[in-house]
C-alpha cells in the first residue's frame, strides 16, 4: 500500500517540528522520529488503530500529544492530519 499525505498534513508536520525545535534543540528531530514510527505502525497494520468515524482512524504517538489521522483506501493510506490532541478537536474532519 502506498502512503500519501494531504498537503495540510505536511504543513502541520513541518510547523510542529519547527515549534518543538524552537523549544529545545533536537526535540523537533525526536518528534519527527516519533511520527515516522507511527507511520510505520500504520503501514504494518493499517486496521489495528482506533476508528474515529466510518472512514477515518487515529494512531496516537507515544511521546507527544499528537495523533495521526488517516484513511485506508483501496491502494493507499492517506494521511489526513498530524493533529495535536489538545487543540481544536476534530478541526480536520472536513478534509476527508
Amino acid at each position: 500500500m502506498t502512503l500519501r499525505y494531504l498537503s495540510l498534513a505536511k504543513i502541520e508536520l513541518d510547523q510542529s517540528y519547527e515549534f518543538y525545535e524552537s523549544q529545545k534543540p533536537k526535540l523537533g528531530a525526536s518528534f519527527l522520529r516519533e511520527v515516522r514510527q507511527g507511520i510505520r505502525r500504520i503501514q504494518n497494520q493499517p486496521t489495528a488503530w482506533t476508528p474515529i468515524s466510518k472512514r477515518l482512524r487515529r494512531c496516537l504517538l507515544n511521546k507527544f500529544p499528537f495523533g495521526i489521522i488517516y484513511q485506508i483506501r483501496e491502494d493507499e493510506i492517506l494521511i489526513i492530519a498530524i493533529a495535536h490532541l489538545h487543540r481544536k478537536p476534530n478541526y480536520w474532519e472536513n478534509r476527508a
